[in-house]
C-alpha cells in the first residue's frame, strides 16, 4: 500500500449524500479478482448513458476535473454493502483523499487498507469547500495527515481528528498483510516451536 502523508491535489466536487458502494462501483463490475482496472467504471451510472457516452454534466467528465485526486462530498459515503472494490475503483481512479461529514465504517475501513484518506470533515467545512471547488477551478487542497489538518493557500485551513492506528497505518502505508508481516520473526519461531512450518 501507497502510504500517505501530505498530500496536495485538485478537489471534485460531488454534491450528494448517502452514496452508497454499488453507486461507486455497481455490481455487473465486480466479476474481476484484481485490484486494478476499476477505475474507468467508477460512479458508472452516473458518468455514462446506457449506450456508454459520457454524460457531460457529470463531475468527473468535466475536463477540470479530469486530475482530480481529492473527492469532496456529503454525508454517509459509502454506505450500502461491504465492498472493497469501491475503494478499489476511486484508488485506480487517482482518489487519495475524501472529504465528507460522515462515512460508513467498512468504507472508512476499506479506504484505510487500501491507502484512501477518508476525513471527516463538519458540514460548514464541506459546504465551504464545495463551493469553491465549483467557483474557483481548479481548487486544489493539501492534506495532512501528520498535522491533521487540510488546508488552502488562500486561507482555508481546517482540522480533523483521527485515530493513531489508522493515521499509522495510512503514514506508514501498511494493511494488514503488512502488520501481520511485521511480526515475521516472531510468527517463524512460534511455528518451529510447535513444529509447523515457518513463513
Amino acid at each position: 500500500m501507497e502510504p500517505i502523508r501530505v498530500h496536495t491535489g485538485i478537489v471534485a466536487p460531488l454534491d450528494r449524500a448517502d452514496i452508497d458502494t454499488d453507486q461507486i462501483i455497481p455490481k455487473q463490475f465486480l466479476k474481476r479478482i484484481e485490484r486494478s482496472g476499476y477505475g474507468r467504471f467508477l460512479f458508472n451510472d452516473w458518468r455514462y448513458t446506457e449506450d456508454g457516452s459520457p454524460r457531460s454534466d457529470f463531475v468527473l467528465n468535466r475536463p477540470e476535473y479530469q486530475e482530480a485526486s481529492i473527492l469532496v462530498t456529503r454525508r454517509n459515503f459509502g454506505c450500502g454493502s461491504s465492498r472493497e472494490h469501491a475503494a478499489w475503483a476511486l484508488r485506480d481512479a487517482g482518489f487519495r483523499a475524501v472529504l465528507a461529514p460522515s462515512f460508513a465504517d467498512i468504507f472508512r475501513e476499506n479506504a484505510d487498507q487500501n491507502g484512501i484518506a477518508a476525513i471527516a470533515l463538519t458540514d460548514d467545512e464541506i459546504d465551504l469547500i464545495l463551493s469553491r471547488a465549483i467557483d474557483h477551478v481548479p481548487y486544489e487542497l493539501t492534506v495532512d495527515l501528520e498535522s491533521g489538518t487540510v488546508a488552502h493557500a488562500g486561507g482555508l485551513t481546517a482540522t480533523f481528528e483521527m485515530d493513531d492506528f489508522r493515521r499509522t497505518c495510512l503514514l506508514e502505508g501498511l494493511d494488514r498483510i503488512s502488520l501481520t508481516l511485521r511480526h515475521e520473526a516472531e510468527i517463524s519461531a512460534y511455528e518451529r516451536a510447535r513444529g509447523g512450518a515457518s513463513l
